[in-house]
């Protein structure tokens, strides 16, 4: 039912796969539609006018939206003086990163005008729109430890309510090559506790990264 190697790119009529590729959008009702801790069926529609996807539960409605969770900075200014070294592998990544098991889903809806999660985890520069260090946020959110994303994760405390803890996050969305045994996130690169912004010092840097994502 779902072709893992298929590239959401190819149906989505030249825009952002995230909106307008109806194969992801079916691959996400499919793929998430299963009990959640609590016992009720996230099951997930997509008949609501101005809403990518929708649930509807006791405990609150949630509008939600496709995000890509592997990053090639394929397009990506700054980092130019190091993708034009490796055009075929940071091409390579992009390809990868364009089938279903590089898409995730989160709550798209905006609350006082303020940024969603997709929105601030591509802004700031403390995460720059890397998977792993979101989903330590993630992570600090669930113990109550402070991230660059806390602010904008309490936002949405009642899409993270719905899986009661990190372990049961992870489990539910398929991340758990991303944590270890003991629940730590298997960084992309060596951590810094978010003292500096990510940065590639250099193309064996990029090398790293795409093995640890891939």
């Amino acid at each position: 039912m779902i072709d893992t190697s298929f590239n959401m790119y190819s149906d989505a009529n030249g825009g952002d796969p995230d909106a307008t590729s109806p194969t992801l959008r079916r691959y996400h009702k499919l793929l998430w539609r299963k009990l959640l801790p609590s016992g009720e069926l996230f099951d997930l529609r997509d008949d609501r006018r101005g809403s990518y996807l929708f649930y509807s539960s006791p405990s609150g409605d949630f509008s939600l939206g496709s995000d890509a969770i592997t990053h090639s900075y394929k397009n990506q200014i700054k980092k130019k003086w190091l993708t034009t070294q490796i055009p075929e592998v940071v091409q390579d990544l992009f390809d990868r990163g364009s089938t279903i098991g590089a898409y995730l889903i989160f709550p798209n809806n905006q609350i006082d005008r303020k940024h969603t999660i997709n929105q601030a985890r591509g802004i700031l520069r403390l995460i720059d729109d890397r998977f792993d260090l979101t989903l330590e946020c993630i992570r600090r959110y669930y113990i109550n430890e402070p991230s660059p994303l806390t602010e904008t994760l309490r936002r949405y405390a009642s899409f993270f309510e719905l899986f009661e803890s990190f372990e049961c996050y992870t489990e539910f969305f398929l991340l758990n090559d991303l944590v270890d045994q003991q629940g730590n996130i298997r960084f992309y690169l060596p951590f810094d506790d978010f003292q500096s912004p990510p940065e590639f010092r250099g193309v064996e840097d990029y090398f790293i990264y795409r093995d640890q994502r891939t």
